[in-house]
């Protein structure tokens, strides 16, 4: 008989020692339930966000020019200036407009004479008429005389006053307090009614015009919030609200104007500026909206994406179920659910990879 030394059995008698007193006596484990947190489904509209660039521009800038043609006598601004009311700008070479004046007063004159000689004619043929020394018919004819030289003086009134007002339009002065900010003529060069002569910029307000595709200009609408961020100050984004609408394609280019005013204009900023404009936009197309999730909602595996739902119980108590699901674009809103998922619907946002099929969770 071969006998096992005490030191090799000794170790096995105590490992089943303390399995022997252990069976039958341990407690029943606790049911371990995990909380989650969730989200109720809800559809959210479709917005779009697309940016176009352009410049910006004096929300009050006009272009100033002369009503009359002639040669430039003198100019007395600069790029920069800034302008008071009233302060000439340019002015032409009045020598012909004046003349025009003095031969249009010289011509009134000479019909104000002619009236006050057929008036005078006009009364003592009158005269004579009632002392039955002169016949109706001339009397009438003195009438005639008289009333048309009145129409003639009439004329000539109206004549030299479009002729002083002319005189006035060689001059060009500053509408209001503005600042010049082009001034693309010289002085003896001849211009046109209409021609640019100084470009003004009134005000602080600025705005930004860019041209918009014409799949994109139904979505856009008056007073419609954008924001507008320049080159110039990179780390800012300026709130603008769109306050015109073409309504028209410019050009050859099937694009369309829209104008943003700044609301909080950075003096930093001038006209002329490179700018771009963001739209938030909301499809027209999609008027029932569409589903986001945050992205850590949605689970993958060699079945597909799917998502955690769940059954609320009572007590803030829930079942959770594995639900297929496909996914469109992430957006702003986080990952589109295309299809698998209904409106009101709960769906667990975390810890998709530690829970499963059935599981009982608490709900936060």
């Amino acid at each position: 008989m071969i006998r096992k030394p005490l030191s090799i059995l000794l170790p096995a008698l105590l490992v089943a020692a303390a399995l022997g007193c252990g069976r039958g006596d341990e407690p029943a484990r606790r049911e371990t339930i995990r909380p989650v947190r969730y989200v109720r489904v809800v559809r959210t509209p479709a917005m779009e966000v697309r940016t176009f660039a352009g410049s910006a521009k004096a929300a009050h800038e006009s272009t100033l020019s002369f009503r009359v043609g002639g040669s430039i006598a003198f100019i007395g601004v600069a790029v920069g200036d800034r302008l008071q009311p009233g302060q000439p700008i340019a002015g032409l070479d009045p020598t012909d407009y004046q003349l025009n004046v003095r031969k249009a007063e010289a011509a009134l004159a000479r019909a104000e004479a002619g009236t006050r000689n057929a008036a005078a004619n006009f009364e003592r043929m009158r005269v004579l008429y009632e002392n039955r020394n002169a016949s109706l018919n001339d009397l009438d004819a003195a009438r005639a005389a008289y009333e048309s030289s009145q129409a003639d003086v009439r004329a000539l009134q109206n004549q030299t006053a479009l002729a002083r007002r002319q005189l006035d339009y060689t001059r060009l002065s500053a509408p209001a307090a503005c600042a010049v900010a082009q001034v693309p003529v010289e002085v003896n060069e001849n211009v046109t009614p209409g021609q640019a002569v100084a470009v003004i910029t009134c005000g602080s307000q600025l705005e930004v015009k860019v041209a918009v595709p014409e799949g994109i200009i139904a979505l856009i609408r008056e007073q419609a919030q954008a924001t507008a961020t320049f080159d110039v100050v990179p780390d800012k984004a300026f709130p603008a609200v769109v306050t015109e609408v073409g309504v028209a394609a410019v050009g050859r280019e099937t694009t369309f104007p829209v104008t943003v005013r700044l609301d909080s204009p950075d003096s930093r900023i001038r006209p002329g500026m490179a700018a771009a404009v963001t739209f938030h936009l909301e499809s027209a197309a999609d008027a029932t909206g569409r589903i986001f999730l945050p992205p850590a909602a949605v689970g993958e595996d060699a079945q597909g994406r799917f998502v955690f739902t769940l059954e609320r119980l009572t007590d803030g108590l829930g079942i959770v179920h594995r639900r297929g699901v496909e996914v469109g674009v992430i957006g702003a809103g986080g990952l589109e659910i295309v299809a698998g998922l209904a409106p009101d619907e709960l769906v667990v946002t975390a810890g998709v990879s530690r829970i499963q099929e059935g599981l009982k969770v608490k709900l936060l």
